[in-house]
């Protein structure tokens, strides 16, 4: 491991459990979010029921997560007194961590293991969703990728916890 490595796990060591805020799905590209109160994933494939899971097996975007602490500030940054996380596009919003330090982490949400992976960037919609800025507005703050690593239900309501590093487990710090 290097010292990256050996830095954000020293700093993820004590994160404390979040919670699940909210579940959206799309069953198609640009399609309506509908929001569910559980779900259940698909170990390398992603949510039931999301278009993603058609177009993206193996993917490193199978799942996106984004916190309402960020969602706190892209209101600040468009001046909307809330934003729904449906504008948003993203299937997963927790709460009561700092998702900055959780990426490259594995994360349990109910029966399921996510690994996030990268950062979801936004889109030029999110000026569409959010008025103009809005794209800007996100930049940083859209929330993370992730894979399945370990398939089942999950639901609004409960525990996300960032689970400790396997020494044998694979990292993915560049």
């Amino acid at each position: 491991m290097n010292s990256q490595a050996r830095l954000l796990d020293k700093l993820c060591a004590n994160i404390a459990p979040g919670k699940l805020e909210w579940i959206g799905l799309r069953s198609e590209r640009r399609g309506e979010v509908v929001v569910i109160d559980q779900a259940e994933a698909v170990v390398g494939l992603g949510l039931v029921g999301d278009h993603r899971m058609k177009k993206t097996p193996g993917s490193a975007r199978q799942v996106t997560l984004i916190s309402s602490e960020y969602i706190e500030a892209i209101c600040r940054h468009t001046g909307h007194s809330s934003i729904d996380p449906r504008l948003l596009r993203r299937n997963l919003m927790i709460s009561g961590m700092n998702m900055n330090l959780l990426r490259y982490q594995r994360l349990q949400i109910g029966d399921v293991i996510l690994e996030t992976n990268a950062l979801c960037h936004p889109c030029s919609r999110m000026d569409e969703a959010l008025g103009k800025g809005g794209t800007a507005a996100m930049f940083g703050y859209g929330g993370l990728c992730a894979k399945v690593i370990q398939g089942g239900a999950f639901s609004v309501g409960d525990a996300v916890i960032r689970l400790p590093v396997i020494d044998s487990q694979e990292r993915l710090f560049p």
